[in-house]
């Protein structure tokens, strides 16, 4: 129980003092993590058991709930045709998600989870240089007590 707590305690402080670059890769990394567990809930036949329709659709209704905050992140006024071509492709992802939810397609559910791996990685490659390019917080070089 205490182990829980710590470990809940410790994804807070990461979610809260990460920069804007490192929470959205955070956010696809965990919608990844849910089309990957949607993928193996399809059985050998591509079917999905009747006991796990349910989580199948939790999880890709996760995804479409990362989605609808990716888009509402994006500027549009600054983002220019970038902020566009990605609001487009967070719309496809939503329509192909919704079709694979009702129509139960594997398929589809794979080829977003790659394209959204895709999309991690150049975020994360984005937050990267982004960081490295911040200039370094300027130190003090002594202390003055007095005020």
């Amino acid at each position: 129980m205490a182990y829980q707590q710590a470990y809940s305690a410790y994804k807070e402080t990461g979610v809260k003092t990460a920069s804007q670059g490192k929470l959205i890769v955070m956010l696809y990394d965990e919608a990844v993590r849910q089309l990957a567990i949607a993928v193996t809930l399809f059985q050998n036949n591509d079917k999905v058991a009747p006991q796990n329709i349910e989580k199948l659709h939790n999880s890709i209704v996760k995804v479409q709930d990362i989605i609808t905050e990716l888009q509402v992140s994006l500027d549009m006024d600054k983002g220019g045709e970038i902020a566009s071509n990605l609001m487009a492709l967070y719309v496809f992802f939503n329509q192909q998600l919704l079709d694979a939810n009702i129509t139960q397609n594997k398929e589809k559910i794979i080829s977003i989870k790659e394209m959204m791996v895709q999309l991690r990685d150049a975020w994360e490659q984005a937050s990267e240089k982004a960081t490295a390019a911040a200039p370094a917080p300027q130190m003090r070089s002594s202390i003055d007590i007095n005020g």
